[in-house]
């Protein structure tokens, strides 16, 4: 109730929406290369040794929240395999992790679509938001882990056999695959159903007795969806037909933001890649411009743990800002994709972010972004990191996956 409260009265102080860049304030971004004691950052020892983990745990306990104990996989169930996918083109995979504590479980179906004339593919892991089946109008793909004729009555007369491919504008499958690129793609409601309410998902798995929702300091859902992308890793550790050196995490609008948090979490992600996900993504937070940490923890209460928001209307009191969230995957390649009309995530945030990141690529000897200033729309740049401004709106389009496969195949080439 308290937090209900807070939540309402900051949602009534909170300031206009901030849309004209001569309307932005005055701010200090936090020092990415100076310690909390003080202390210079001059190499990549000295950042991987102490200033990292200071920033790292910061975000962990003010932002995303920390995940409160370890849970491995319980059980994985081969669902579906078909060596002849998508006219010939592919194989089809489609795997269900189960997750077991106490009385308790939850499953995550991953949807695999990888070139069936490698042995070993790179691949694009990435959550999904209306569920596999949405991704592709191949009618194999499994709704809810069943096939079409297993589904109940009342199941068949919702809208999920209306939404099969319904998304498939935003995957690129077929050019993933002809450039030898495979998809893992999950729902990411398997993990944490996006809503306000913690007696489900992931959470209620690790709770105490008597125990209904995390503390404040524990995750929220972007926290547990990163968590759920790191359970798809240690799959796909074991998935022969996968290169698991070469998996590329993607993420688009919250999505984005989870994918960020997941990478800085988990270096056994080989290259990070976040589209269009603004405020508590990779736009800079004491801009607030577009979306502000007001707006999100108060139309998305659960994205972000409790402690977070306690900086609405406030960012400057935090230690960090999104730049410092970008340097932390640092070595490892890392995009960064704008939208020309999605002024609500801020685009020249998200670039000034990826900006200020770079400066602990260098002590790696890494390109980061060397231009002064944004690119013209349309105008991408593949350092170590990439970053580009897509005209249109907030979306995924097969320019940003054109985008995204050039940057892997540089990358992966010069590592």
């Amino acid at each position: 109730m308290a937090l209900m409260i807070y939540h309402q009265l900051f949602a009534q102080r909170s300031t206009p929406t901030i849309k004209n860049e001569a309307d932005v304030p005055a701010y200090d971004l936090p020092l990415l290369l100076r310690t909390e004691s003080g202390i210079e950052v001059k190499t990549a020892e000295a950042w991987e040794r102490l200033r990292r983990p200071e920033i790292h745990a910061y975000f962990a306990n003010q932002v995303y929240g920390v995940v409160p104990s370890e849970l491995n996989i319980h059980k994985v169930e081969v669902l579906d395999f078909e060596p002849n996918a998508l006219g010939g083109k592919a194989i089809r995979k489609q795997v269900q992790l189960h997750f077991k504590k106490g009385k308790k479980s939850i499953a995550m179906r991953l949807l695999i679509y990888l070139p069936k004339d490698k042995k070993k593919s790179p691949v694009f892991l990435a959550y999904n938001f209306k569920g596999n089946h949405s991704v592709n109008s191949d009618p194999a793909i499994l709704i809810g882990g069943k096939k079409e004729s297993e589904l109940s009555q009342e199941e068949l007369k919702s809208d999920k056999l209306g939404s099969r491919g319904s998304r498939s504008s935003r995957w690129a499958i077929d050019t993933m695959i002809g450039a030898g690129y495979g998809l893992v793609t999950i729902d990411y409601n398997d993990v944490d159903p996006d809503k306000n309410d913690f007696s489900d998902g992931i959470h209620s798995l690790f709770y105490k007795s008597g125990q209904t929702a995390p503390e404040k300091n524990e995750w929220g859902s972007l926290s547990a969806w990163a968590w759920g992308m790191s359970k798809a890793m240690d799959y796909l550790e074991t998935e022969p037909l996968v290169d698991s050196k070469k998996v590329i995490l993607f993420g688009h609008s919250r999505l984005g933001k989870t994918a960020l948090w997941a990478g800085a979490n988990d270096k056994r992600f080989s290259l990070v890649i976040s589209n269009n996900s603004g405020c508590g993504g990779a736009a800079l937070s004491r801009r607030r411009f577009g979306e502000k940490l007001s707006d999100i923890n108060t139309k998305f209460p659960h994205w972000f743990c409790e402690n977070f928001h306690f900086f609405n209307e406030n960012e400057s009191a935090l230690a960090v800002d999104q730049h410092m969230l970008i340097a932390l995957i640092a070595p490892r390649p890392v995009y960064v994709a704008s939208a020309s009309q999605d002024l609500w995530a801020d685009p020249k945030g998200e670039f000034l972010a990826a900006q200020w990141a770079s400066s602990v690529y260098l002590l790696y000897g890494k390109k980061g972004l060397t231009m002064q200033s944004q690119p013209p729309v349309n105008t991408p740049y593949h350092g170590t990191v990439g970053y580009h401004l897509r005209e249109g709106k907030h979306d995924v389009t097969q320019y940003d996956w054109e985008q995204y496969i050039k940057f892997a195949e540089k990358n992966f080439k010069s590592n």
